[in-house]
This record gives structure tokens, sequence and C-alpha cells, in this order.
């Protein structure tokens, strides 16, 4: 049983008094009391989350859960990440660790960039900016450019 609800959230994470992630979410359950803690948004969330320079990455997903003291986000169901540069991802599981600012999957994923074309794979990790990305199976054809 939930020791805490809440309907239409709309959450923003700061740091130093800059914004760094805005979360909404229609429903938002806590089970705080439980053995391993957690918070559930079992109808879906939609997270901005931004960088130094401001620029926006856009994450949706069908559920979430966090675990409390893990910092990771578990975001499952039709996950479709954006980011202001083009990139778009779409997996049905994508996990967001927070603290090192890193995203990673074990399931199947199509990348799309605008600039190098779309990949096909099945697991991959990258960094919150798409700046660093390791993919593991991949098909698909990527178009280098200098």
């Amino acid at each position: 049983m939930a020791s805490g609800e809440a309907d239409s959230v709309n959450l923003k994470y700061t740091d130093s008094g800059r914004i760094k992630a805005v979360l909404v979410s229609p429903k938002m359950m806590d089970y705080g009391t439980v053995l391993y803690p957690f918070t559930e948004f079992p109808n879906g969330i939609e997270v901005t989350l931004y960088d130094q320079e401001g620029k926006k990455n856009f994450i949706q997903s069908d559920y979430a859960v966090t675990f409390k003291g893990t910092e990771i986000i578990d975001l499952q169901g039709n996950v479709k990440m954006t980011s202001e540069g083009g990139q778009y991802l779409e997996t049905e599981q994508l996990y967001y660790d927070q603290k090192n600012e890193w995203f990673f999957t074990e399931k199947k994923f199509k990348f799309t960039d605008p600039y190098k074309g779309e990949t096909k794979g099945e697991g991959l990790d990258f960094s919150k900016d798409f700046k660093r990305i390791n993919f593991q199976k991949v098909s698909g054809v990527i178009n280098e450019t200098e």
C-alpha cells in the first residue's frame, strides 16, 4: 500500500539555483515505508532535462519508477527521448543514472541522428548530451561526417 499519493505532479529539480530537470506526471505513488522504498509513476512521465547551457532533452514513457538511494530512474513502455539537437531515441526501457547523467538500456532501440542517420540495435549507453554513445548489437546506416 502506498504511503503517499499525488495527482497532476509537476516537480522542478534545481542545483545552485539552476533548474536541472522538470518532471510532469498525472500520478505519483510513494512507497516510502516498505523495505526498499520507491516512487512510482504508474500513468506515465514526461521529463525535461537541462544541461549547463540550458539546452533541453525531452523524455516520455508510459511508466517510471525510482528506488530511493539509487538515483536511478527506470523508464518503461514506449520510451521516447528527443534532444534539442534533433537526436531521437525509441526503446521499451531506459535507465537514467542521475548522479552520473548517463542513460543505458539492454533492450532493442532505434536511434536517429539528423546528421548521421538511423541506427537500430540492442543495448546502448550514452551521456545526457548525446556526445558519447556506446552502441551494442547494431544494424543500420551511420553516415560519418567531419
